[in-house]
């Protein structure tokens, strides 16, 4: 059974999320081949289903929507979350000058609107700014996200990409607590084990979400000693180097939740094989030195 993560006493995410980034960059989007992710997702327990409203050009939500449109009985099956606050010029907002980003009351809002319609869903289970806003004012920000909560659209609201005190600013100016923060985080990217990211939301007890937990990609071809650690151990559990890497972000106490994200339904239908894993203490360390290059001090 997969362990489940409450984020408030009416939300819980599976501990294992599915991430869409590329779900529009596969070559067949049609309704029926998106379902068959979504089952295949399910059929394992991971119930939450990572979006942003910036992914495939403005367009990864839409292809989603599509299939719920397809097939009504299956949003209620789903926590959706998405992203916001991210304006590229590309997609819909092809004409903006740069790149840049907006955290103001009325984008917020505009946001959430259209990725309802987009997903062609009554409400978003959990909304995230994307990334810290150097012009965000808390205030405005935290009155937008607190008003969408309270108006039913948005089940609960947290952060992505943000630092302790970016967390502390937003915080201070809204009344709904921050849910998580989706961040950086694998053998690949080691720095919130001791920057004190994790051990500031550890404090707050909340949980943090993990994107890109495979590197990118980079530690499935990793020929390093980390490389061989990760083999080691895969064979000896029996499972590959994808779920030996997120069984290393699951052993950590900050409850972490990776966010996984392939268009193949092969490995899909693996994701939770790193559940399957117990790793010792002697073992998370030896990954993590293998990571770092050195043992621990």
């Amino acid at each position: 059974m997969m362990d489940r993560v409450n984020l408030n006493p009416d939300l819980s995410l599976s501990r294992l999320v599915y991430g869409m980034w590329r779900l529009g960059d596969d070559a067949d989007t049609s309704a029926g081949h998106v379902q068959a992710k979504i089952d295949a997702c399910l059929a394992q327990g991971i119930t939450t289903m990572d979006q942003a409203d910036i992914y495939g050009d403005y367009g990864a939500e839409a292809v989603l929507g599509h299939a719920l449109r397809a097939a009504p009985g299956l949003r209620d099956q789903l926590e959706i979350v998405t992203k916001c606050g991210i304006v590229a010029p590309c997609g819909r907002y092809a004409d903006v000058a740069c790149k840049h980003y907006d955290t103001s009351g009325a984008h917020i809002r505009a946001s959430v609107e259209g990725s309802l319609r987009d997903m062609a869903t009554d409400r978003i289970d959990l909304l995230l700014i994307h990334r810290p806003d150097p012009l965000m004012d808390a205030d405005e920000t935290g009155a937008a996200l607190d008003a969408l909560v309270a108006e039913g659209k948005v089940r609960a609201v947290g952060v992505s990409n943000f630092r302790p005190w970016d967390v502390e600013l937003l915080q201070s100016g809204m009344s709904t607590p921050l849910a998580t923060n989706q961040i950086e985080l694998s053998l690949g990217a080691l720095a919130p084990f001791t920057n004190g990211d994790l051990a500031f939301h550890q404090r707050r007890r909340d949980p943090v979400m993990a994107w890109s937990p495979l590197g990118g990609g980079r530690l499935m071809t990793d020929k390093s000693a980390l490389g061989t650690a990760l083999d080691g151990m895969a064979a000896e559990f029996g499972v590959d180097r994808a779920a030996m890497a997120v069984a290393f972000l699951l052993h950590h106490p900050a409850r972490i939740l990776p966010v996984l994200g392939t268009n193949s339904l092969a490995r899909i239908a693996r994701i939770a094989d790193a559940v399957k894993v117990d790793l010792s203490r002697a073992q998370w360390f030896q990954l993590y030195e293998a990571a770092q290059g050195q043992e621990v001090p």
